[in-house]
């Protein structure tokens, strides 16, 4: 236990703000470690998919914080992209209206919080930027106006709504999954001209808006006058996994649900997560979530934007690694999924445990353990958690068509559907 806790006072001590990567990709990514809680929703709803209707008064809420305080000069600019997140070969005239850039003028100064930090807005379509056609985004966020200076970016979705899609969840088809897996049957209804449906129309469904579980249909199995039919029996099946573990940091005068230690000094806010055990050997237990998402909330101040602490969070899975070959990670919305050196397990092979420190703002967060088996290049959630088909998810799916001599595709159907509830944005 004292070996953990000197780990987690060192690991949140210190930081290395140096550059990391001086290339953009058009993914979801942090390039600076000192940039932190990277927020990107439809305006109308907390952490909602980041996806507007064309032409709409619906905004982009985007925000992020960054830890070494002060202001800097940061400047944005927005790239459309293809279905599968390239550069579109087009001009930015064929799609922004208004200007290709703009500098980030709205911050606040974080206050009664140990670490010191600068949170920055900006809401988008505004007067200086607007898109002009449906389709796939990158937010692309860099310092002093220089593109060689990369710090955020950012994907969204701008749909130019020409068609419907009614969707189901169901259990697999597959007999030996029945148990583990869930299966998407979705039908396209419209009214547009679609000549090729197999080469023009591709639809793209996510499993809890996490970007690794995509699945690409581009072929009906029926195509009927207005209307197309997915429900091949050997497409969209996806592991069921299990619900999200989950942890509330929302006050650190008190311990909320999972948090088993709060240390905290002058410089320093450290908190100690209960462990965790593996749950692929247990049985299925419903239990609520919130599908991976995270929200900043912070009781103990007014302001969850700028009144929130900075904490390291110490994450401990009892579990020895299911094959030799690969690394376990911490996944969920609040890092995209990604497997980043910032969210990597350690292993400690005499206590059998993996553990990693990960810094955090105050708030909720869903969590899951993850494996990268390096001999299959897959990323694994059952070793860790198991996968029931009972399990509540939420599936998103977005269509896109390239009209026969069009320069690029456009966005022009999405649907988020879900065994939840309440959850359908």
């Amino acid at each position: 236990m004292q070996k953990l806790i000197a780990v987690l006072l060192i690991f949140t001590s210190t930081l290395c703000f140096a550059q990391r990567d001086k290339t953009f990709t058009n993914d979801n990514k942090i390039y600076l470690p000192n940039i932190k809680t990277v927020l990107c929703y439809n305006a109308t709803k907390e952490q909602s998919i980041p996806l507007i209707l064309l032409n709409s008064s619906e905004t982009i809420a985007f925000s992020f914080d960054d830890l070494l305080g002060g202001t800097k000069n940061y400047w944005y600019s927005i790239e459309h992209c293809t279905s599968d997140w390239q550069t579109s070969r087009i001009s930015t005239m064929d799609y922004l209206q208004g200007f290709d850039s703009d500098r980030i003028i709205n911050y606040k100064y974080s206050s009664n919080t140990t670490r010191k930090y600068t949170h920055y807005e900006l809401s988008f379509p505004n007067t200086q930027v607007q898109p002009k056609i449906g389709g796939n985004y990158i937010l692309k966020v860099y310092l002093d106006g220089d593109k060689n200076q990369p710090v955020i970016s950012q994907r969204f979705f701008v749909v130019e709504s020409q068609l419907a899609v009614a969707a189901e969840i169901t259990n697999s088809i597959q007999v030996a999954d029945r148990n583990t897996k869930q299966k998407i049957n979705f039908t396209i209804n419209h009214s547009i001209s679609i000549p090729n449906p197999y080469q023009d129309l591709k639809a793209i469904v996510l499993q809890n808006f996490d970007p690794y579980t995509a699945q690409i249909n581009t072929k009906p199995a029926f195509v009927r006058p207005n209307q197309l039919v997915y429900n091949d029996v050997n497409t969209n099946d996806f592991w069921g996994n299990n619900e999200f573990r989950k942890f509330d940091t929302r006050s650190l005068r008190f311990k909320g649900a999972n948090v088993k230690d709060i240390y905290r000094d002058n410089e320093t806010v450290n908190v100690m997560l209960f462990q965790d055990a593996p749950l692929n050997g247990t049985a299925f237990a419903n239990q609520f979530d919130e599908n991976g998402n995270f929200f900043i909330r912070n009781t103990d101040g007014r302001d969850d934007k700028t009144e929130a602490e900075y904490m390291g969070v110490l994450f401990t899975l009892n579990a020895t690694a299911p094959v030799t070959n690969g690394d376990a990670y911490v996944i969920g919305r609040f890092n995209n999924y990604t497997l980043s050196p910032e969210n990597k397990l350690i292993y400690d092979a005499g206590r059998k445990q993996f553990y990693c420190n990960i810094i955090l703002k105050q708030g909720l967060y869903d969590y899951q353990y993850a494996w990268f088996n390096k001999d299959t290049k897959t990323l694994e959630m059952q070793p860790f958690e198991g996968s029931f088909f009972q399990t509540e998810n939420s599936y998103q799916i977005f269509v896109y068509y390239k009209k026969p001599g069009a320069r690029w595709e456009t966005l022009v159907g999405y649907t988020n559907l879900s065994n939840k509830v309440t959850d359908q944005r």
